[in-house]
């Protein structure tokens, strides 16, 4: 890890650019029911947004920084993986 700085930046770019996704296909959708669902994961997306930078800024004690951080970037890979599949099937 670099920094906490450009760990955030990575974070909001990533985020910025899945909801960018989400809007797009919302709109280029054809059915009615996706805007429901692009509206669930636009809501997701924030929130985990906001979840991750916080946790970027708060680490927990007793973690080895190197373990503490390593861990969050898989999880965020994870949830971000998640959500791009939910985009594609919007």
């Amino acid at each position: 890890m670099a920094n906490k700085r450009t760990l955030k930046h990575a974070i909001n770019g990533i985020c910025e650019e899945l909801f960018v996704e989400c809007i797009a296909a919302s709109l280029y959708g054809n059915e009615k029911h996706r805007q429901g669902n692009a509206d669930a994961l636009l809501y997701a997306i924030i929130k985990m947004q906001s979840n991750f930078i916080a946790r970027v800024s708060h680490p927990e004690p007793g973690i080895t920084p190197h373990r503490y951080y390593r861990d969050l970037r898989e999880k965020f890979s994870a949830q971000v993986g998640e959500i791009a599949d939910q985009i594609n099937y919007l």
